[in-house]
Parts: C-alpha cells; sequence; structure tokens
C-alpha cells in the first residue's frame, strides 16, 4: 500500500542574528538611528511600518547588542526596567503599563525603543500624559522594501524551509507577487504547504495555484501554461 506523505504545518523560527538581517535603502534610516542611541530625543525612539518590514528583528537585533530587554507589547505589564528596553507592537499595550514603561525608563535613564505599524502620534489612546509622551517621541519610517531586497528575501524564506524552486519558477513568481515582505512569507509558507501535499516540488502550475490563491483579484488566465524564464506581460499586483 502506498504511504502519501501529510501535509504537516511548519513555521520556521524568526531567525534575528545580525547577519541574517538584509539590510536595504528603506531601511537605512532605521540602521543609522539604531546607532546612535545617545542622539535620541528623551531617550526614545519609535521605529514604524507595514507588517513583515523588519521592525521585530531590528529590536532584536537593538536589545541583543544593547544588553537590553525585549517585551511584547499585547499583555504588557509594568515592571520597572533595570536595562535599555525595546517594546514589539507598542500600539497594542495596556496604557497604563505602556506610561509607567517610558516614565521609569526616563528616571532610570535607560533607552527605550518602540515599534508599530504607526507612528505613536497617532495612536489613538486615552491617558492625556501618555499621549503627550507619544508626541514627543521621534520616529522613523521603514519604508516598503526594494526589488532587491525582495528577491533576497524570497530567497531565504525558501531556503528557511528547505524548499527547492527552479530559479525561472522563482523569478516568475516574483514579477507576480505584491510587492511586500509580508506577502513573500505568506507566498513561501503556501508553497511549502502545497508542495507538501502534493508531494512534489514546486512546479509552475503549483506555483500558479499560489498565487492565484494570494492574489483573486488577479487575471490569471493562462498562467501555469505561459512559456519558460520570464514572462514580458506580469499580472496586475494588487
Amino acid at each position: 500500500m502506498t504511504r502519501r506523505q501529510l501535509p504537516l504545518p511548519f513555521d520556521p523560527t524568526p531567525r534575528y542574528e545580525g547577519q541574517a538581517f538584509l539590510d536595504d535603502e528603506s531601511n537605512a534610516e532605521a540602521l543609522a538611528w539604531l546607532e546612535r542611541a545617545a542622539d535620541w530625543p528623551q531617550g526614545r525612539l519609535a521605529l514604524w511600518g507595514e507588517a513583515g518590514a523588519g521592525k521585530s528583528h531590528l529590536l532584536h537585533r537593538w536589545a541583543s547588542r544593547r544588553g537590553g530587554e525585549l517585551r511584547a507589547g499585547p499583555g504588557l505589564r509594568f515592571v520597572p526596567p533595570t536595562v535599555p528596553l525595546a517594546i514589539d507592537d507598542a500600539d497594542a499595550a495596556p496604557e497604563a503599563a505602556l506610561l509607567h514603561s517610558l516614565n521609569a525608563a526616563a528616571e532610570a535613564g535607560l533607552p527605550v525603543l518602540l515599534a508599530a505599524r504607526t507612528p505613536p502620534a497617532r495612536w489613538n489612546v486615552a491617558l492625556p500624559d501618555l499621549a503627550s509622551r507619544l508626541r514627543a517621541i521621534t520616529a522613523i519610517a521603514i519604508r516598503p522594501p526594494g526589488e532587491a531586497l525582495l528577491r533576497a528575501l524570497f530567497t531565504r524564506l525558501l531556503a528557511d524551509r528547505q524548499l527547492a524552486v527552479p530559479e525561472p519558477v522563482r523569478d516568475w513568481l516574483l514579477l507576480r507577487l505584491p510587492r511586500t515582505a509580508d506577502s513573500m512569507r505568506e507566498a513561501a509558507a503556501r508553497l511549502d504547504r502545497a508542495a507538501l501535499a502534493a508531494g512534489r516540488r514546486v512546479s509552475r502550475p503549483l506555483a500558479a495555484a499560489v498565487l492565484a490563491e494570494l492574489t483573486p483579484e488577479a487575471d490569471h488566465e493562462d498562467l501555469a501554461h505561459a512559456p519558460s524564464g520570464l514572462s514580458p506581460a506580469p499580472a496586475p499586483l494588487l
């Protein structure tokens, strides 16, 4: 009796070592600011940008290099910090805990690094004292990634999953995927699941099926049968 391999969910643990981070023009300003915490106004800095832009990675790297502590915003509880403090998803933190954390860090002379999808000045908060502190925080945007970064990221995501994708198929997908890091991560995950379910390597038809799931609003007619190599007429990206 032939046994078929069952697809098991596999999400590689994010790699936050310094050498794994991909430098790009989109994050150059953020990297420069992280190197000079002594210049942060009031010892605070916020990084903001779309999901998957690398904010969490930068917080891990900064906290590791500074001997700091990384805390998650959702469920944040106030514990007086004794080392530099990084708070991820800070816009989801309970307001009182965030306010006390900022105040305690300032009293101790410790820098605080925040990350969120929008600048702190735009967060909808009820506590006036917290709102005033957030408005004063310098906010640095991580811009949408460039093409070179997207290509390098997609290649690394596939390698992290030990997923073999022929270069022509990978390039074909890169022309058509939405231009965000989050889309590259989702595409790699779906390709992995589809390849496991099919019990074979990633082919053009399989890649086309995954693309159709990710971008159902695009025109994917005859995608699976396009000639090998790069297509001169990619489907709409968004």
